[in-house]
C-alpha cells in the first residue's frame, strides 16, 4: 500500500479491491489513516499516545490521522478526567456497521451526482 488515497480510476482497475482501499478512496484518506482507524477498531477507548505507542508512529501523527477521522465520522472523541488533575481525549472508532452505512451513503450520493452530470449532458 501507498501511503497516498487511491482514486475511482485506481479502485476501479483492481478486481478485487480491500475494505480498506475502498474506505480511503470513498473518504479521500490517506493509508496511514486507514491505518489508525483499524487500529482504533481494535483498541477502543485509546489515547493519542497509547496509539502512537500501538502503531510505533509520531505522536503529531496520529494526531492529525485522528483528525482527518473524525472529520469523515470515523472516529469519536470523549474527554475522560484524570484522577491527578486535568484529562486526556480518548478514540474510539465508528463500529464498522456504521462506517458500512457511511460508505455506502457516500457512494449513492457520488452515483446519483454522476448521473445527473450524465443525464444533464447536452452535448455542447
Amino acid at each position: 500500500m501507498t501511503d497516498q488515497s487511491p482514486d475511482l480510476g485506481d479502485l476501479l482497475e483492481q478486481p478485487d479491491p480491500s475494505f480498506q482501499n475502498v474506505l480511503s478512496c470513498v473518504f479521500g484518506i490517506q493509508d496511514h489513516e486507514v491505518r489508525t482507524y483499524v487500529a482504533l477498531l481494535d483498541n477502543p477507548g485509546s489515547t493519542v499516545e497509547e496509539l502512537a505507542g500501538q502503531m510505533e508512529r509520531d505522536r503529531s501523527n496520529v494526531n492529525r490521522s485522528l483528525s482527518t477521522l473524525l472529520e469523515n465520522g470515523l472516529a469519536d472523541r470523549n474527554r475522560r478526567l484524570l484522577d491527578a488533575g486535568g484529562y486526556v481525549y480518548q478514540y474510539t472508532a465508528t463500529e464498522l456497521p456504521e462506517a458500512k452505512e457511511l460508505l455506502h451513503d457516500a457512494l449513492d450520493e457520488w452515483t446519483e451526482t454522476v448521473h445527473g452530470v450524465i443525464d444533464e449532458f447536452d452535448g455542447n
